[in-house]
């Protein structure tokens, strides 16, 4: 489609469909009696006398409605399909033009960002289960676990590491009937329509938004962390306040996935490691919490700890220099903060 016709294409369409309150009310009442008099039109709704005439003459001109010279005048409703017949293949026509012509805003360029729109909170889950790599975190609800089966499903394939938890416990689909495998390495449930719905992908690239950002149209809001140390917040709070309050395991199945193996959290991999046997390696890329320098250790794992449930974890390592304990993020008591762990069998995997 030429530039001109596009332009053309977009103000009939923009026309046809640029109706204002009584145009509005007018049609609508008599789409539903198929024939009324203007008096009557004036009669059902809150548009005043006079202007009746111009609101049907206009709904006239747009072919939506026929106007019937008689005493009195009838405005007679056409049958919608007739009436949307051409805007309609018009509208396909000018969506399928205006995709091609669409180019992708960058949405990479704020660390954190806030949206309201439900399609630009639901397209940011989208992106962020497609950027992991080799771990991600979840709170979702029943909804939109069925709208993301099967992106989490090609996770699992790729072998990322999926944390899934679904809320309210009271809408979950049966573990008996669904395979919670196929879409998470472990899922849990959790009561409330309070718990909101969350997504990290390495510990990095996050969302926060509540259920009600999904459900209505309120002045709701999802937050962005765009590929920023800060998602580290989002990831904390899902592993401490969410996952470890889940009432519920659905499925689990820490064993079967291979080794080298990949952790953005040290909970989660300490929550991984203590329910396998044998030993294991470790190559750790963090920074020292007294000089914040940059720093790697690689060595045998000698020690896990887990405080607080699962709230606080740790591990110790020996490495060359000795002896190294290791925590997650903003770590204080530990040697070094944890930013992605590396887990082997016979030796320290590599970067």
């Amino acid at each position: 489609m030429a530039s001109d016709d596009l332009h053309s294409t977009m103000e009939q369409v923009g026309d046809r469909f640029d109706l204002g309150e009584y145009e509005i009310d007018a049609y609508l009442t008599v789409l539903e009696h198929g024939q009324l008099t203007a008096s009557q039109i004036a009669d059902r709704t809150d548009i005043p006398q006079p202007r009746v005439y111009d609101t049907v003459r206009s709904l006239s001109d747009r072919g939506l409605v026929e106007l019937r010279e008689s005493r009195p005048m009838k405005v007679i409703a056409v049958d919608p399909d007739e009436a949307f017949s051409g805007v309609q293949s018009s509208l396909i026509e000018m969506v399928s033009e205006l995709e091609a012509r669409y180019t992708a805003p960058a949405r990479d360029t704020e660390a954190v960002s806030l949206v309201k729109s439900r399609s630009t909170i639901l397209r940011y889950f989208a992106d962020v289960i497609e950027a992991a790599e080799y771990e991600l975190a979840l709170s979702l609800t029943p909804d939109l676990l069925g709208r993301f089966e099967e992106e989490l499903s090609d996770a699992i394939d790729e072998g990322v590491s999926v944390e899934l938890l679904v809320t309210p416990a009271s809408e979950i689909p049966d573990p008996d009937e669904y395979d919670y495998l196929k879409v998470a390495t472990t899922a849990r449930a959790r009561r409330g329509i309070t718990t909101p719905v969350v997504a990290v992908a390495d510990g990095e690239y996050s969302i926060y938004a509540t259920q009600d950002a999904l459900r209505d149209d309120k002045d709701r809001y999802g937050v962005i962390f765009n590929r920023s140390a800060l998602g580290f917040l989002v990831s904390g709070f899902f592993g401490t306040v969410l996952w470890t309050t889940a009432e519920q395991t659905l499925a689990a199945d820490g064993e079967n996935r291979p080794f080298p193996r990949r952790y953005a959290s040290i909970r989660r991999c300490v929550k991984e490691l203590q329910e396998l046997s044998g030993d294991f390696y470790a190559a750790i890329e963090g920074r020292d919490i007294e000089t914040g320098s940059s720093r790697v250790v690689k060595g045998k794992v000698v020690g896990f700890s887990f405080e607080g449930g699962e709230r606080v974890a740790g591990m110790t390592v020996e490495a060359e220099e000795g002896e190294v304990t290791v925590g997650g993020q903003v770590a204080a008591l530990e040697d070094i903060e944890a930013h992605e762990i590396r887990i082997g069998r016979n030796s320290p995997p590599e970067f």
